[in-house]
Protein backbone atom coordinates (compact mmCIF):
# COMPACT_ATOMS: atom_id res chain seq x y z
CA UNK A 1 0.00 0.00 0.00
CA UNK A 2 1.08 3.56 -0.56
CA UNK A 3 2.50 5.15 2.57
CA UNK A 4 2.98 8.88 2.62
CA UNK A 5 5.52 10.49 4.93
CA UNK A 6 5.71 14.22 5.40
CA UNK A 7 9.19 15.47 6.32
CA UNK A 8 9.49 19.09 7.27
CA UNK A 9 12.55 21.23 7.59
CA UNK A 10 13.14 24.98 7.57
CA UNK A 11 12.07 26.32 4.22
CA UNK A 12 11.07 23.01 2.64
CA UNK A 13 8.47 20.26 2.60
CA UNK A 14 9.05 16.78 1.14
CA UNK A 15 6.41 14.27 0.17
CA UNK A 16 8.01 10.86 -0.01
CA UNK A 17 6.95 7.30 -0.65
CA UNK A 18 9.43 4.86 0.98
CA UNK A 19 11.42 2.54 -1.28
CA UNK A 20 10.46 -1.15 -1.20
CA UNK A 21 13.62 -2.76 0.27
CA UNK A 22 14.22 -6.46 0.52
CA UNK A 23 15.34 -7.31 4.06
CA UNK A 24 18.96 -8.29 4.34
CA UNK A 25 19.84 -7.27 0.82
CA UNK A 26 21.59 -4.23 -0.51
CA UNK A 27 19.36 -4.03 -3.53
CA UNK A 28 16.15 -2.09 -3.46
CA UNK A 29 13.20 -2.15 -5.76
CA UNK A 30 12.01 1.14 -7.10
CA UNK A 31 8.52 1.65 -5.80
CA UNK A 32 6.48 4.70 -6.56
CA UNK A 33 8.13 8.07 -6.94
CA UNK A 34 9.28 11.00 -4.85
CA UNK A 35 7.97 14.46 -5.31
CA UNK A 36 9.49 17.41 -3.42
CA UNK A 37 7.90 20.77 -2.94
CA UNK A 38 10.33 23.57 -2.18
CA UNK A 39 8.89 26.34 -0.16
CA UNK A 40 10.96 29.46 -0.62
CA UNK A 41 11.40 31.48 2.52
CA UNK A 42 8.85 34.26 2.58
CA UNK A 43 9.35 37.60 4.30
CA UNK A 44 7.46 38.13 7.56
CA UNK A 45 4.13 39.84 7.20
CA UNK A 46 4.58 43.56 7.42
CA UNK A 47 1.34 45.31 8.38
CA UNK A 48 2.76 48.43 6.86
CA UNK A 49 3.71 46.67 3.62
CA UNK A 50 2.17 47.55 0.33
CA UNK A 51 -1.06 45.94 -0.88
CA UNK A 52 0.87 44.57 -3.82
CA UNK A 53 3.14 42.52 -1.54
CA UNK A 54 0.16 41.13 0.36
CA UNK A 55 -1.56 40.16 -2.87
CA UNK A 56 1.60 38.45 -4.13
CA UNK A 57 1.82 36.44 -0.92
CA UNK A 58 -1.82 35.30 -1.28
CA UNK A 59 -1.15 34.19 -4.84
CA UNK A 60 1.90 32.23 -3.71
CA UNK A 61 -0.10 30.47 -1.00
CA UNK A 62 -2.89 29.59 -3.44
CA UNK A 63 -0.46 28.25 -6.01
CA UNK A 64 1.29 26.19 -3.33
CA UNK A 65 -2.03 24.68 -2.21
CA UNK A 66 -2.99 23.81 -5.78
CA UNK A 67 0.42 22.25 -6.36
CA UNK A 68 0.26 20.12 -3.21
CA UNK A 69 -3.28 18.98 -4.04
CA UNK A 70 -2.24 18.06 -7.56
CA UNK A 71 0.69 15.97 -6.39
CA UNK A 72 -1.39 14.14 -3.77
CA UNK A 73 -4.00 13.42 -6.44
CA UNK A 74 -1.38 12.18 -8.90
CA UNK A 75 0.09 9.85 -6.29
CA UNK A 76 -3.36 8.40 -5.63
CA UNK A 77 -3.63 7.65 -9.36
CA UNK A 78 -0.21 6.43 -10.28
CA UNK A 79 1.17 4.39 -7.43
CA UNK A 80 3.51 1.76 -8.87
CA UNK A 81 3.60 -0.23 -5.62
CA UNK A 82 0.09 -1.55 -6.17
CA UNK A 83 -2.78 -0.83 -8.46
CA UNK A 84 -5.33 1.53 -6.91
CA UNK A 85 -8.69 2.20 -8.47
CA UNK A 86 -8.98 5.44 -10.36
CA UNK A 87 -11.22 8.02 -8.68
CA UNK A 88 -11.40 10.05 -11.89
CA UNK A 89 -13.26 9.45 -15.16
CA UNK A 90 -11.28 6.72 -16.88
CA UNK A 91 -11.42 8.40 -20.28
CA UNK A 92 -8.90 10.96 -18.96
CA UNK A 93 -6.23 8.23 -18.82
CA UNK A 94 -4.20 7.12 -21.83
CA UNK A 95 -3.32 3.48 -22.54
CA UNK A 96 0.32 4.18 -21.71
CA UNK A 97 -0.55 5.67 -18.32
CA UNK A 98 -2.53 2.58 -17.37
CA UNK A 99 -0.01 0.12 -18.82
CA UNK A 100 2.82 1.79 -16.91
CA UNK A 101 1.04 1.01 -13.67
CA UNK A 102 2.43 -2.46 -14.28
CA UNK A 103 1.14 -6.03 -14.30
CA UNK A 104 -1.76 -5.41 -16.64
CA UNK A 105 -3.98 -8.22 -17.92
CA UNK A 106 -4.32 -7.54 -21.66
CA UNK A 107 -7.08 -8.64 -24.03
CA UNK A 108 -7.26 -7.85 -27.76
CA UNK A 109 -10.15 -7.51 -30.20
CA UNK A 110 -8.68 -7.22 -33.71
CA UNK A 111 -11.97 -7.40 -35.62
CA UNK A 112 -13.99 -4.27 -36.31
CA UNK A 113 -16.90 -5.24 -34.05
CA UNK A 114 -17.83 -2.80 -31.32
CA UNK A 115 -20.15 -4.98 -29.24
CA UNK A 116 -18.18 -7.54 -27.22
CA UNK A 117 -20.14 -10.82 -27.27
CA UNK A 118 -20.94 -12.57 -23.96
CA UNK A 119 -17.84 -14.79 -24.01
CA UNK A 120 -15.54 -11.75 -24.41
CA UNK A 121 -17.39 -9.95 -21.65
CA UNK A 122 -17.13 -13.03 -19.42
CA UNK A 123 -13.39 -13.31 -20.04
CA UNK A 124 -12.77 -9.68 -19.10
CA UNK A 125 -15.14 -9.73 -16.13
CA UNK A 126 -13.68 -12.94 -14.71
CA UNK A 127 -10.16 -11.48 -14.95
CA UNK A 128 -11.33 -8.27 -13.25
CA UNK A 129 -12.75 -10.32 -10.37
CA UNK A 130 -9.76 -12.66 -9.99
CA UNK A 131 -7.09 -9.92 -10.40
CA UNK A 132 -8.74 -7.09 -8.48
CA UNK A 133 -5.41 -5.34 -7.79
CA UNK A 134 -4.39 -5.20 -11.46
CA UNK A 135 -5.54 -3.16 -14.47
CA UNK A 136 -7.60 -5.19 -16.97
CA UNK A 137 -7.30 -3.70 -20.48
CA UNK A 138 -9.38 -4.55 -23.54
CA UNK A 139 -7.91 -3.10 -26.74
CA UNK A 140 -10.42 -2.87 -29.60
CA UNK A 141 -9.49 -2.16 -33.19
CA UNK A 142 -13.01 -0.96 -33.97
CA UNK A 143 -12.71 2.08 -31.70
CA UNK A 144 -11.61 5.15 -33.62
CA UNK A 145 -10.72 7.64 -30.92
CA UNK A 146 -8.80 7.85 -27.66
CA UNK A 147 -11.77 7.94 -25.32
CA UNK A 148 -13.23 5.02 -23.45
CA UNK A 149 -16.79 3.97 -24.32
CA UNK A 150 -19.48 5.87 -22.48
CA UNK A 151 -21.10 4.18 -19.51
CA UNK A 152 -24.45 4.83 -21.17
CA UNK A 153 -23.36 3.24 -24.45
CA UNK A 154 -26.04 1.49 -26.48
CA UNK A 155 -23.75 -1.56 -26.40
CA UNK A 156 -24.68 -3.49 -23.27
CA UNK A 157 -21.26 -5.09 -22.84
CA UNK A 158 -19.55 -1.67 -23.02
CA UNK A 159 -21.66 -0.37 -20.16
CA UNK A 160 -21.14 -3.54 -18.16
CA UNK A 161 -17.36 -3.63 -18.53
CA UNK A 162 -16.83 0.12 -18.25
CA UNK A 163 -18.58 0.15 -14.89
CA UNK A 164 -15.89 -2.15 -13.41
CA UNK A 165 -13.30 -0.10 -11.57
CA UNK A 166 -10.20 -1.89 -12.86
CA UNK A 167 -11.37 -2.44 -16.46
CA UNK A 168 -10.21 -0.10 -19.23
CA UNK A 169 -11.28 -0.17 -22.88
CA UNK A 170 -8.96 1.51 -25.40
CA UNK A 171 -8.61 1.72 -29.19
CA UNK A 172 -5.95 -0.53 -30.69
CA UNK A 173 -3.55 1.56 -32.79
CA UNK A 174 -1.15 -1.00 -34.23
CA UNK A 175 1.34 1.46 -35.66
CA UNK A 176 1.77 2.97 -32.20
CA UNK A 177 1.98 -0.46 -30.55
CA UNK A 178 4.72 -1.62 -32.95
CA UNK A 179 6.92 1.44 -32.45
CA UNK A 180 10.45 0.56 -31.25
CA UNK A 181 9.99 -3.14 -32.02
CA UNK A 182 11.14 -5.38 -34.91
CA UNK A 183 7.49 -5.58 -35.98
CA UNK A 184 7.21 -1.98 -37.20
CA UNK A 185 9.02 -2.48 -40.52
CA UNK A 186 7.03 -5.66 -41.14
CA UNK A 187 3.80 -3.76 -40.47
CA UNK A 188 4.72 -1.09 -43.01
CA UNK A 189 5.39 -3.72 -45.67
CA UNK A 190 2.52 -6.16 -45.14
CA UNK A 191 -0.77 -5.67 -47.03
CA UNK A 192 -3.62 -6.63 -44.67
CA UNK A 193 -6.18 -6.99 -47.48
CA UNK A 194 -4.07 -9.76 -48.99
CA UNK A 195 -3.67 -11.67 -45.74
CA UNK A 196 -6.37 -14.31 -45.26
CA UNK A 197 -5.50 -14.70 -41.57
CA UNK A 198 -4.97 -11.02 -40.82
CA UNK A 199 -7.29 -10.90 -37.77
CA UNK A 200 -5.20 -13.61 -36.10
CA UNK A 201 -1.81 -12.45 -37.39
CA UNK A 202 -2.32 -8.86 -36.26
CA UNK A 203 -3.41 -10.14 -32.86
CA UNK A 204 -0.33 -12.39 -32.61
CA UNK A 205 1.92 -9.42 -33.36
CA UNK A 206 0.14 -6.93 -31.09
CA UNK A 207 0.25 -9.17 -28.02
CA UNK A 208 4.01 -9.66 -28.38
CA UNK A 209 4.69 -5.94 -28.71
CA UNK A 210 2.48 -4.96 -25.77
CA UNK A 211 3.92 -7.54 -23.40
CA UNK A 212 7.48 -6.68 -24.44
CA UNK A 213 6.95 -2.95 -23.88
CA UNK A 214 4.95 -3.05 -20.68
CA UNK A 215 4.99 -6.54 -19.22
CA UNK A 216 2.01 -8.30 -17.72
CA UNK A 217 -0.22 -11.15 -18.88
CA UNK A 218 -1.89 -11.61 -22.23
CA UNK A 219 -5.10 -13.66 -22.45
CA UNK A 220 -7.34 -14.61 -25.36
CA UNK A 221 -10.91 -13.33 -25.14
CA UNK A 222 -12.25 -16.86 -24.71
CA UNK A 223 -10.34 -17.56 -21.47
CA UNK A 224 -12.34 -17.60 -18.23
CA UNK A 225 -10.13 -16.88 -15.21
CA UNK A 226 -10.84 -18.96 -12.10
CA UNK A 227 -7.79 -18.32 -9.87
CA UNK A 228 -4.61 -16.15 -10.04
CA UNK A 229 -1.56 -17.32 -11.98
CA UNK A 230 1.34 -17.47 -9.48
CA UNK A 231 4.06 -17.08 -12.15
CA UNK A 232 5.60 -13.99 -13.75
CA UNK A 233 7.50 -15.42 -16.74
CA UNK A 234 5.50 -18.25 -18.27
CA UNK A 235 4.11 -19.95 -21.34
CA UNK A 236 1.21 -22.40 -21.28
CA UNK A 237 1.35 -25.83 -22.86
CA UNK A 238 -1.62 -26.65 -25.06
CA UNK A 239 -0.34 -30.21 -25.05
CA UNK A 240 2.99 -31.88 -24.30
CA UNK A 241 5.88 -30.16 -26.12
CA UNK A 242 3.55 -27.67 -27.79
CA UNK A 243 3.02 -24.13 -26.53
CA UNK A 244 -0.06 -21.97 -26.82
CA UNK A 245 0.20 -18.24 -27.36
CA UNK A 246 -3.32 -17.69 -26.00
CA UNK A 247 -2.06 -17.05 -22.48
CA UNK A 248 1.46 -15.95 -21.54
CA UNK A 249 3.13 -13.54 -19.17
CA UNK A 250 6.52 -11.83 -18.91
CA UNK A 251 8.05 -8.73 -17.36
CA UNK A 252 8.74 -5.82 -19.69
CA UNK A 253 11.72 -6.03 -22.05
CA UNK A 254 12.15 -9.76 -21.64
CA UNK A 255 14.65 -11.22 -24.12
CA UNK A 256 12.43 -14.18 -25.00
CA UNK A 257 9.66 -11.89 -26.27
CA UNK A 258 12.15 -9.78 -28.24
CA UNK A 259 13.52 -12.94 -29.86
CA UNK A 260 9.96 -14.00 -30.69
CA UNK A 261 9.32 -10.69 -32.46
CA UNK A 262 12.51 -11.04 -34.50
CA UNK A 263 11.58 -14.61 -35.48
CA UNK A 264 8.04 -13.45 -36.29
CA UNK A 265 9.50 -11.23 -39.01
CA UNK A 266 12.27 -13.59 -40.12
CA UNK A 267 10.00 -16.63 -40.52
CA UNK A 268 6.86 -14.77 -41.56
CA UNK A 269 4.35 -16.76 -43.58
CA UNK A 270 0.80 -15.47 -43.43
CA UNK A 271 -0.58 -18.43 -45.35
CA UNK A 272 0.10 -20.88 -42.52
CA UNK A 273 -2.38 -20.46 -39.68
CA UNK A 274 -0.59 -20.17 -36.35
CA UNK A 275 2.88 -19.76 -37.85
CA UNK A 276 3.24 -16.44 -36.00
CA UNK A 277 1.26 -17.72 -33.02
CA UNK A 278 1.52 -21.08 -31.20
CA UNK A 279 4.03 -22.46 -33.71
CA UNK A 280 6.24 -19.41 -33.12
CA UNK A 281 6.14 -19.82 -29.34
CA UNK A 282 6.83 -23.55 -29.65
CA UNK A 283 9.84 -23.25 -31.96
CA UNK A 284 11.34 -20.44 -29.86
CA UNK A 285 10.91 -22.44 -26.65
CA UNK A 286 12.40 -25.55 -28.24
CA UNK A 287 15.41 -23.50 -29.33
CA UNK A 288 16.39 -22.86 -25.71
CA UNK A 289 14.79 -25.78 -23.83
CA UNK A 290 14.76 -29.54 -24.05
CA UNK A 291 11.01 -30.14 -23.93
CA UNK A 292 9.72 -33.42 -22.54
CA UNK A 293 6.26 -34.85 -22.02
CA UNK A 294 4.32 -33.82 -18.92
CA UNK A 295 3.70 -36.41 -16.24
CA UNK A 296 0.80 -35.78 -13.92
CA UNK A 297 0.08 -32.12 -13.21
CA UNK A 298 3.62 -30.80 -12.75
CA UNK A 299 4.91 -27.71 -14.58
CA UNK A 300 8.24 -27.54 -16.39
CA UNK A 301 10.85 -24.81 -16.10
CA UNK A 302 13.69 -23.74 -18.37
CA UNK A 303 15.92 -20.65 -18.18
CA UNK A 304 13.60 -19.02 -15.64
CA UNK A 305 10.58 -19.51 -17.90
CA UNK A 306 7.79 -21.67 -16.51
CA UNK A 307 6.11 -23.94 -19.05
CA UNK A 308 2.73 -24.59 -17.48
CA UNK A 309 0.99 -27.94 -17.61
CA UNK A 310 -1.92 -28.23 -20.10
CA UNK A 311 -4.20 -28.73 -17.08
CA UNK A 312 -3.66 -25.08 -16.14
CA UNK A 313 -5.79 -23.76 -19.03
CA UNK A 314 -6.57 -26.66 -21.35
CA UNK A 315 -8.08 -29.40 -19.16
CA UNK A 316 -10.59 -29.97 -21.98
CA UNK A 317 -8.45 -30.38 -25.15
CA UNK A 318 -9.52 -28.89 -28.46
CA UNK A 319 -10.92 -32.13 -29.99
CA UNK A 320 -13.43 -32.18 -27.11
CA UNK A 321 -14.15 -28.42 -27.06
CA UNK A 322 -17.90 -29.00 -27.48
CA UNK A 323 -18.12 -30.47 -24.00
CA UNK A 324 -18.21 -26.94 -22.60
CA UNK A 325 -21.66 -26.64 -24.20
CA UNK A 326 -22.97 -29.96 -22.89
CA UNK A 327 -24.73 -30.98 -19.69
CA UNK A 328 -22.47 -33.02 -17.40
CA UNK A 329 -23.74 -35.60 -14.95
CA UNK A 330 -21.07 -34.34 -12.56
CA UNK A 331 -19.28 -31.09 -13.31
CA UNK A 332 -15.45 -31.17 -13.12
CA UNK A 333 -13.83 -29.14 -10.35
CA UNK A 334 -10.83 -27.87 -12.36
CA UNK A 335 -8.73 -27.90 -9.18
CA UNK A 336 -5.48 -27.84 -11.18
CA UNK A 337 -6.50 -24.94 -13.46
CA UNK A 338 -5.92 -21.18 -13.33
CA UNK A 339 -8.36 -20.57 -16.14
CA UNK A 340 -10.26 -22.30 -18.93
CA UNK A 341 -9.81 -21.79 -22.66
CA UNK A 342 -13.18 -22.34 -24.35
CA UNK A 343 -11.83 -22.80 -27.89
CA UNK A 344 -13.99 -20.17 -29.54
CA UNK A 345 -12.06 -20.53 -32.81
CA UNK A 346 -13.47 -24.06 -33.07
CA UNK A 347 -17.01 -22.86 -32.41
CA UNK A 348 -18.03 -22.40 -36.04
CA UNK A 349 -21.68 -23.19 -35.30
CA UNK A 350 -21.79 -20.38 -32.74
CA UNK A 351 -22.88 -22.47 -29.79
CA UNK A 352 -23.93 -20.09 -27.05
CA UNK A 353 -24.65 -20.13 -23.34
CA UNK A 354 -28.39 -20.47 -22.78
CA UNK A 355 -30.02 -19.53 -19.47
CA UNK A 356 -31.46 -22.55 -17.73
CA UNK A 357 -29.71 -25.07 -19.98
CA UNK A 358 -27.51 -26.39 -17.16
CA UNK A 359 -24.61 -26.78 -19.60
CA UNK A 360 -21.07 -26.57 -18.22
CA UNK A 361 -20.43 -23.15 -19.77
CA UNK A 362 -23.53 -21.75 -18.09
CA UNK A 363 -22.25 -22.92 -14.71
CA UNK A 364 -18.89 -21.26 -15.40
CA UNK A 365 -20.60 -17.98 -16.31
CA UNK A 366 -22.66 -18.06 -13.11
CA UNK A 367 -19.57 -18.71 -10.99
CA UNK A 368 -16.94 -16.44 -12.59
CA UNK A 369 -18.77 -13.73 -14.55
CA UNK A 370 -22.16 -13.41 -12.86
CA UNK A 371 -22.81 -9.87 -14.09
CA UNK A 372 -22.28 -10.90 -17.70
CA UNK A 373 -24.55 -13.88 -17.15
CA UNK A 374 -27.32 -11.78 -15.66
CA UNK A 375 -27.09 -8.75 -17.96
CA UNK A 376 -26.20 -10.30 -21.30
CA UNK A 377 -27.88 -13.71 -21.11
CA UNK A 378 -30.78 -13.74 -18.66
CA UNK A 379 -31.91 -10.17 -19.36
CA UNK A 380 -31.46 -10.57 -23.12
CA UNK A 381 -33.67 -13.65 -23.15
CA UNK A 382 -36.23 -11.86 -20.99
CA UNK A 383 -36.27 -8.90 -23.42
CA UNK A 384 -36.64 -11.25 -26.36
CA UNK A 385 -39.53 -13.05 -24.65
CA UNK A 386 -41.27 -9.78 -23.80
CA UNK A 387 -40.76 -8.50 -27.33
CA UNK A 388 -42.25 -11.62 -28.90
CA UNK A 389 -45.30 -11.33 -26.63
CA UNK A 390 -45.78 -7.69 -27.61
CA UNK A 391 -45.56 -8.60 -31.29
CA UNK A 392 -48.23 -11.25 -30.84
Amino acid sequence: MLQTVWVSSPGSWALREPDCHHDGKKTSKKCGFVRTIIKHPCPRHDPKGSGKARMLKKIQICLCCFFVSGILYEISLLSSCCFSYMPMPKHFLTPEQVLKLGKSIIFLETTERLEPPPLVSCSVESAARIYQDRPIILFMKGLRNDTAPDLNSSYAAFSLLSSMKNVFIFPLHMETVFQETPLLQWYYQVIPEQEKNWVHISSDASRLALIWKYGGIYMDTDVISIRPIPKESFLVAQKSQFSSNGIFGFPAYHKFIWDCMENFVLKYNGNIWGNQGPFLMTRMLKAICNLTDFKGTEDHSCQNISFLNPQRFYPIPYPAWGRYYEVWDKSPNFNHSYGLHLWNFMNHNQKAVVAGSNMLAEKLYKAYCPTTYEDLIQNAELRDFTGSEDAA
